[in-house]
């Protein structure tokens, strides 16, 4: 089945907003053994949607639109599509009565502008927003199908998941098993992984297994695909023998975060964590703060930025500061220890560097970091180098503290087993 992807909206082709559809959408289609085989952007003008939607169902046998369903001036594709296929749009009372109830129960007047969400091409099937206004539509059209989808994400999402994939599980029906796992890494490049697992794979790819590989900062995603009868066979063997190459370095699968593995992993030995953060500017107080159940295990996020303030609150001592310079093996460790003296956590994790773009010395140039990891068996601290703009050094930096403390923590005995 090819599927193509229109996304719509001038603000895309602007730079002023990220175009997430493409990647979400194209990974909820894959997981369901559907490819999206091209995909393209337009801007908000009736004649260039008609077009790239005219173009797409002449190649397509399912064709998705994102964006330009709402009440504004530049949302053209309902009115744009149905004009392209010669339907007629007609107010829907159940539409109109949903949004009338939305407003309503938000307490909000709603303008009469707002109803145009509610015309609905003849024939179309109506997908419920029940995170918006504007509902999403689905129609044949000459053997083929095209949905519409609003293109505020925490809209389309919901509306994918709850009313488009069964549509396509009825219209589409999957003939050919799939399978596909992620591997993700941590701490190794994208070209050792694969001279380290591409041999050993081999034998599986004559087969039909697909490797593939994603390169993050600090992070490489290793996917594995197979189709037929064999697939799950094919991906299970190969899964095995890429964790048995890579081992520690596979932190996860799929979906998996580090900062969720490594909350996971304290979570279950029900032991604690605080940090002493300069450099990351909070970052990994964030991270893990994102996930739900971060309070069963954070204990405190130390953002101390100024010399003074690592000693005031961490105890550093002043002589370590002057005699070693704030960036130091000397000063990580003693926050780290004073991080956890003062908290009582099982772990400790400090950081602190050069973000740059100055600040750096020859002995010291920018990119310079040292982390430090305090518990019971001791202190560790780790020296890197991350040269690069201040939003990936901080990035990285927080990557490789996390991944030194979930090492660490299996490392260790489980103190509740």
């Amino acid at each position: 089945m090819n599927i193509e992807l229109v996304n719509t909206g001038s603000e895309l082709l602007l730079g002023r907003t990220l175009n997430t559809h493409a990647q979400w959408l194209g990974r909820q289609l894959a997981d369901r053994g559907c490819v999206i085989t091209r995909q393209v952007t337009v801007a908000d003008t009736a004649a260039d949607i008609a077009a790239a939607v005219r173009e797409a169902l002449g190649r397509a046998d399912l064709v998705i639109t994102t964006g330009g369903l709402g009440p504004t001036s530049d949302d053209t594709t309902r009115e744009s599509i149905a004009r392209l296929l010669g339907k007629t749009l007609r107010p829907d009372a159940t539409v109109l009565a949903q949004m009338e109830n939305y407003f309503a129960a938000r307490q909000r007047v709603m303008l009469d502008s707002m109803k145009v969400q509610a015309l609905v091409p003849e024939g179309a099937l109506v997908l419920p927003n029940r995170n918006g206004t504007a509902p999403g539509l689905a129609m044949e059209a000459g053997g083929k199908w095209l949905i519409m989808l609003p293109g505020p994400p925490r809209e389309l999402k919901p509306m994918f998941t709850e009313s488009v994939v069964s549509l396509l599980a009825r219209i589409f029906p999957v003939r050919e098993n799939y399978s596909c796992c992620t591997l993700r890494t941590v701490g190794l490049g994208e070209s050792r992984i694969a001279d380290q697992i591409a041999p050993r794979l081999q034998p599986l790819v004559g087969q039909g297994l697909v490797i593939g590989y994603c390169a993050h900062m600090g992070q490489v995603d290793v996917r594995l695909e197979a189709r037929g009868e064999p697939a799950p066979t094919l991906i299970a063997e190969a899964a095995a023998e890429v964790r048995a190459q890579l081992g520690g370095s596979v932190f996860g699968e799929d979906d998996d975060r580090l900062e969720a593995v490594v909350l996971r992993l304290l979570t279950e030995r029900r032991q604690t964590l605080a940090l002493a953060e300069s450099c990351t500017g909070g970052l990994m107080a964030n991270q893990l703060t994102n996930i739900p159940g971060a309070s069963a295990v954070l204990l405190s996020g130390l953002v101390t930025y100024a010399n003074a303030a690592k000693e005031k609150f961490l105890g550093v001592r002043r002589e370590t500061l002057q005699t070693h310079g704030a960036v130091s093996e000397a000063v990580a460790r003693e926050m780290a220890e004073g991080a956890r003296r003062e908290t009582g956590a099982d772990f400790a994790v400090a950081v602190t560097g050069i973000a740059g773009p100055s600040g750096g010395t020859m002995d010291k140039p920018v990119g310079t970091v040292f982390i430090a990891l305090a518990a019971a068996s001791g202190t560790v601290v780790e020296k890197k180098f991350n040269p690069f703009d201040r939003a990936t050094f901080k990035e990285l930096t927080a990557r490789q503290a996390l991944d030194l403390l979930r090492r660490t923590i299996l490392a260790a005995k489980n103190p509740q087993a």
